[in-house]
């Protein structure tokens, strides 16, 4: 109904080393993305180093493998991050890979108020469902709780979260189940953030959300139109 500009169109990329990622997203760019969506492997997810046992065959291949602050300035090396919005599907480690992009921003001179993007760091639906969850719920939330209010005060064009439905519907729920967890889940979030110092009004704003969209026609339409008046413009 109301376009005030056409939404970021990213493409899901990222395998192998930061140097093969880094020609890709290039590439992407070169097609016309207007932003960039970065795929993580299952070790980086999880805060394994490539080189540790339990990595072993998983390395790059569902995502780019990033063990260091050195792969993340290669992993965006020539792509100025003041003009490109940059989606990171991380959730239990997000706080470390968020920081180091803020460093490779300011590295690049980019003020961290210009930085744009998402983590997904909804890591309470990692215990629902897709396990790349690292320490116990509680601990997790606290570390979500805190990278939601370290943007709000220093990253205000950064969304420190996008809260899932996409994976919960993926794992068997209803259309409803679905909405009724991802609301609940924010909740959560919601109250570890204002309980570690913020307020509704700092963080309420940089909220994303992603959920799944199936092929019941009728009952997604009525899904979103009951959603969309509680999550705002920020959502997939």
């Amino acid at each position: 109904m109301y376009r005030g500009r056409l939404w970021s169109m990213r493409q899901y990329a990222g395998f192998g080393t930061a140097e093969e990622s880094n020609e890709r997203f290039k590439y992407l760019l070169s097609q016309g993305q207007t932003g960039l969506s970065v795929a993580f492997d299952l070790p980086t997810q999880l805060g394994y180093d490539s080189d540790d046992p339990m990595a072993l065959g998983e390395v790059g291949q569902v995502g780019v493998a990033i063990d260091s602050l050195r792969d993340m300035e290669t992993l965006f090396d020539g792509i100025p991050l003041d003009k490109v919005s940059t989606s990171m599907t991380i959730n239990a480690p997000a706080a470390v890979l968020v920081a180091m992009y803020q460093a490779v921003g300011e590295q690049q001179g980019v003020d961290p108020t210009e930085l744009m993007g998402t983590a997904q760091n909804d890591v309470l639906k990692e215990y629902v469902a897709r396990g790349t969850y690292i320490f116990p719920p509680r601990p997790s939330l606290r570390l979500a709780a805190d990278l939601i209010n370290h943007c709000s005060k220093n990253l205000p064009k950064f969304n420190s979260i996008s809260i899932s439905g996409y994976h919960i519907r993926d794992a068997g729920s209803t259309a409803v189940q679905e909405i009724a967890f991802t609301f609940v889940n924010a909740c959560a979030y919601l109250d570890a953030a204002i309980s570690g110092g913020s307020t509704i009004d700092e963080v309420g704003q940089r909220i994303s959300w992603i959920f799944n969209t199936h092929n019941n026609f009728f009952e997604e339409i009525a899904k979103y139109r009951a959603t969309a008046p509680h999550v705002g413009s920020h959502y997939s």
